[in-house]
């Protein structure tokens, strides 16, 4: 596989991990705009299957975590990816005979082939992807959390054994962590190649 074809690979990795957590923040800001300490807000009727108040603040707490996460793992990305723009910037500056070996690659490989081969340090490149990986992971793991304490919140405790409660927070921590650890072994075979 060419360098180009490397880097691009790279960059479009790293433009799906900005985007996944662009949205991953607008979820947040969405379940924080959620009124959460009103009794209204609550589906409960038993008033001892009520979510305590320090589940409200564990919801706020995770939500802040969770966003922490996201915008760390953004931020890794987007440096990554300026380092590869700053780096295709500077190859501008070439010497004669890298513009006639430029020529000759074009007019082989096609026009704009040549400016496409960027030179980047491949081990880091590889680890600013895993760390940025994994904070989108920890986001993940604690907007499940949130997710989890607002469930029940807005339908009871888990230990009332509610329908409502299980069958909701049942997919979400399963199919959740499940491809999380999907996500990570792609991630870690990615960091290997």
């Amino acid at each position: 596989m060419s360098p180009s074809a490397t880097t691009k690979i790279h960059v479009t990795a790293l433009d799906g991990i900005v985007n996944v957590n662009s949205l991953f923040t607008l979820a947040l800001f969405l379940g924080l705009s959620q009124p959460i300490s009103s009794s209204a807000a609550s589906l409960v009727t038993d008033p001892s299957c009520a979510a305590a108040s320090s589940t409200g603040e564990d919801f706020l707490v995770f939500h802040v975590y969770a966003f922490s996460s996201f915008l760390f793992s953004s931020l890794v990305a987007l440096a990554i990816k300026q380092a590869i723009v700053l780096s295709d910037n500077s190859a501008a500056d070439i010497t004669s005979a890298t513009n006639f070996a430029a020529a000759v690659v074009d007019n082989v490989l096609g026009p704009g082939y040549y400016e496409s081969l960027v030179h980047v340090n491949l081990k880091a490149l590889r680890l600013g992807t895993l760390i940025s990986g994994l904070g989108s992971i920890l986001g993940c793991g604690f907007l499940t959390l949130a997710l989890v304490n607002l469930v029940q919140i807005k339908l009871g405790v888990l230990s009332c054994g509610s329908l409502y409660t299980v069958a909701a927070i049942a997919p979400l921590v399963t199919l959740v962590p499940l491809a999380s650890i999907v996500y990570v072994f792609l991630l870690l075979h990615a960091f290997t190649r």
